[in-house]
């Protein structure tokens, strides 16, 4: 029975990044969102060398997802490169726009859940995107698109600054999918705690679409959505634990606080709450 690559590579992916992502996001003694002074532990170091050692493993792998992926009979169905379109547009940029959206919703109502979960999700959006900006340019990988041959292991430093054909390494759509997918992962664990096995693999699994997605248009490797997955996921669990182990920090403290008052006139305006 011949399986379709599709799902092939989202099983390799889920079953390679779900259970670590959903691991990292799971509350242990002294390291969790709810105990957040120490931003970083030891088990952080264990999932990262977990993460980069699953990136590199999966090498050898990239030319096998590429070439299934590539296959006329798959790239002929006109469903999945729409709908591969569409995944990506909800990561990069829709992550941005959906977290600033549910920001200016969550100071407008007064809904403070809401208003964090959108704050933090475009602050780990941000930073995991500059974090993967950063690596692609010094990393130079050549996409698999660039040439019929592409080797995976084409790699150059500093190439990838300014060139988009060697920015593969990582993907940037999987960082985003990723980060939102662990902040939102994290601050439902404050508010429901006992969802975050349903929560988990819901977000997870939309997030590993987008991986699957960019390989699909032939734009990354196997390898790049993995490291991307890593990225992602650090940065949004390590925004949410920073806010809310340090909550007087300069960016909660000035964009939570800011609230829209209506003065006694009718007027409306903008203030500040020195409480959150």
């Amino acid at each position: 029975m011949n399986r379709h690559p599709i799902g092939v590579a989202c099983v390799a992916l889920a079953s390679s990044l779900g259970p670590r992502c959903v691991a990292a996001q799971t509350k242990v003694v002294n390291d969790s969102i709810h105990a957040g002074k120490t931003l970083f532990t030891y088990r952080d170091a264990w999932l990262a060398v977990g993460f980069v050692g699953l990136s590199v493993a999966m090498f050898p792998a990239d030319r096998y997802f590429a070439t299934k992926l590539q296959d006329s009979s798959t790239q002929a169905n006109h469903f999945l490169k729409d709908a591969s379109k569409d995944i990506q547009f909800i990561a990069d940029p829709g992550a941005i726009f959906i977290g600033v959206g549910m920001y200016g919703v969550g100071r407008v109502a007064r809904w403070k859940d809401v208003a964090d979960l959108g704050l933090h999700g475009t602050e780990a959006v941000a930073i995991a995107g500059a974090t993967t900006y950063i690596i692609k340019g010094a990393a130079g990988r050549a996409r698999p698109y660039v040439s019929a041959d592409t080797s995976p292991h084409d790699f150059k430093f500093w190439r990838g600054f300014g060139k988009g054909g060697y920015q593969s390494f990582p993907s940037g759509h999987s960082t985003a999918a990723f980060a939102a997918a662990a902040v939102v992962t994290s601050e439902s664990q404050r508010w429901w705690p006992h969802g975050i096995w349903l929560v988990g693999p819901v977000m997870y699994g939309g997030a590993t679409l987008v991986g699957v997605s960019r390989m699909y248009n032939n734009a990354h490797w196997a390898s790049d959505v993995a490291l991307g997955a890593a990225i992602g996921t650090f940065t949004g669990i390590k925004v949410v634990r920073y806010s809310h182990g340090h909550t007087n920090n300069f960016i909660d403290r000035t964009l939570l606080g800011l609230q829209v008052i209506r003065a006694p006139d009718g007027s409306v305006g903008l203030g500040w709450s020195l409480s959150q």
